[in-house]
């Protein structure tokens, strides 16, 4: 048994030596290996708004997936106040508030006044998709909306020319039509909710499938004008209360 003895500790120092032995190899091996060149981000906004490109496209333009929307040139105010919407379950969208979740709200403006500083060209509309008649009853919605209805136009809120107003009502034009159908169809369900007096969710839920979706339709496939930047104000009041800092346009 003593000998059986000394052969297992024999075992065991011969074991430790070749680890000890095998550990000193790759660590000499290791050392003759060139380190790579570190990489240096810049510090900027640019650079660190790189995570909201990913789904929002280039430069915050939109990616042609028919869902995500273009943040580029939108009010900064809007912008601010989607962020904070999507912080505080408002908004519904698990990627967007996992960003979110640890920013504070001034860095929060930090990204709101960065891609509303970026006025880039417009791609082409999709083709116009539904029948005539479905186009003109889209078109009719937004520029004339339905009295009987208590339904005011889009126009009124979002200005004549579509493209938002000043500082804090988005553009509608720009948009991906599937984009447009699932906002409208959120604010009616209550996925996406805003300060009260909810005006969004109040018209929302006044449309019915086919008005979402010939408002959509319609929307989608309109031309963008050499100016697209948001109007300063509108000509007239608002012509419904809305609990979002909307400035002077109430």
């Amino acid at each position: 048994m003593a000998g059986e003895g000394r052969v297992l500790c024999y075992g065991r120092r011969v074991i430790r030596f070749a680890i000890v032995a095998a550990a000193l190899a790759a660590t000499a091996a290791q050392a003759q290996i060139p380190r790579p060149t570190p990489v240096r981000v810049p510090d900027t906004l640019a650079a660190r708004v790189q995570a909201c490109t990913a789904c929002h496209g280039e430069q915050g333009r939109a990616t042609p997936d028919g869902y995500y929307p273009r943040i580029a040139g939108k009010p900064a105010a809007y912008l601010h106040n989607q962020l904070r919407h999507f912080q505080a379950g408002r908004r519904q969208a698990v990627g967007m508030t996992s960003l979110l979740d640890h920013l504070d709200d001034a860095y929060l403006g930090d990204i709101a006044a960065h891609f509303a500083d970026l006025h880039l060209p417009y791609p082409p509309p999709a083709p116009a998709q539904g029948t005539p008649e479905q186009r003109a009853r889209g078109e009719r919605l937004v520029r004339v909306g339905d009295a009987s209805r208590n339904l005011p136009s889009c126009t009124s809120c979002h200005g004549e020319r579509m493209t938002g107003v000043q500082p804090a009502i988005p553009g509608l034009l720009g948009l991906p039509r599937d984009y447009l159908i699932g906002q409208l169809g959120a604010w009616q369900t209550g996925m996406r909710r805003a300060t009260a007096p909810d005006c969004m969710a109040a018209i929302a839920q006044r449309l019915n499938g086919d008005d979402v979706s010939a408002v959509a339709s319609w929307l989608a496939a309109q031309p963008l004008g050499a100016d697209a930047r948001p109007l300063d104000r509108l000509p007239a009041p608002l012509p419904l209360r809305c609990g979002s800092d909307l400035g002077g346009v109430r």
